[in-house]
């Protein structure tokens, strides 16, 4: 039977207020309206709801059987608006977020940090993924976005936004510290023990494609598997290597380590947030995303 929803509408504020004139302030209409939709209701029914008298309207024994369905609807349409009022405004919700290591430390720690302030309701789930793993988390829906370092391969299926862009600084320490004494050629590269990420990462990658155009050897001494073996590895002068400057800000304070002045330095490199094109982030994704996008703006 296809009965307009209006019309259940009316009848669940008549049978709330048990009455025709209230229900049509509720409703902000008038209560010839509210008596007719009434009347509809009734005559497609074929059974009355209500009685009518001059206090005011009370349910028929049919019209209790159907308020008892119809006020169950009402309370669960009620409850999906709140729902939805409560995700809109980010009082509630959850987002997965995969990361690489040197976005995790370079962007996402900072940026979540004022957003879990400001939205304590919104839960976060957050993976850390090489850069493979993060294009099959987000492909395979593991996760609601990645942020990501470049270069990034090129996918059909996914949207790139750059949100910072960041350098890598080649760092000092122990017995190197005097080659931060005066600006330096790449060459020493081929001089002295360098430290660097590990040939299947493509931090590695991305270095070998800039340094092997420049100096004639690009074979790292000691290799490591993760951005944050860089630093202790420098400190205790196993070598010199090419660090993310936000890793940098302790240890340059304390005197650990220093930078080595290049005429030529490495170029930027950005981190970027790399959605899926054809999903739709909910209401907390989305505004996580957009706090991380203002964080750093480009």
């Amino acid at each position: 039977m296809d009965i307009s929803y209006d019309y259940y509408k009316t009848f669940y504020y008549v049978a709330r207020y048990h009455s025709f004139s209230a229900a049509a302030a509720a409703l902000l209409c008038g209560q010839p309206n509210v008596t007719k939709a009434i009347g509809n209701l009734e005559a497609q029914l074929g059974c009355p709801l209500f009685y009518r008298t001059s206090r005011g309207a009370s349910l028929t024994p049919e019209g209790e059987q159907l308020y008892a369905h119809i006020s169950a609807a009402c309370a669960h349409i009620a409850q999906g608006e709140a729902e939805l009022l409560s995700h809109r405004a980010l009082e509630t919700g959850i987002v997965s977020i995969g990361a690489t290591e040197t976005a995790l430390n370079g962007l996402l720690i900072p940026a979540i940090e004022k957003f879990h302030r400001d939205h304590p309701q919104v839960k976060l789930r957050i993976f850390s993924y090489t850069t493979a793993q993060a294009s099959l988390a987000l492909k395979n829906g593991e996760v609601d976005f990645c942020l990501m370092t470049t270069p990034l391969e090129e996918h059909a299926y996914f949207r790139s936004t750059p949100v910072r862009e960041y350098r890598e600084i080649l760092c000092a320490g122990g017995q190197y510290r005097f080659l931060s004494e005066k600006t330096q050629d790449l060459s020493i590269l081929e001089a002295y023990p360098v430290v660097a990420m590990g040939r299947n990462t493509k931090t590695y990658a991305f270095h070998s494609q800039f340094l092997l155009s420049r100096v004639g050897r690009w074979q790292p001494d000691i290799e490591v598997s993760s951005a944050d073996q860089l630093l202790p590895m420098v400190r205790r002068g196993l070598g010199i290597g090419f660090i993310p400057e936000f890793f940098l800000t302790e240890a340059l304070a304390s005197g650990d380590i220093q930078k080595i002045p290049l005429k030529e330095g490495m170029p930027p490199r950005q981190i970027c947030l790399v959605e899926e094109k054809s999903r739709r982030l909910s209401f907390a994704a989305g505004g996580l995303a957009a706090a991380i996008a203002e964080f750093h703006p480009l």
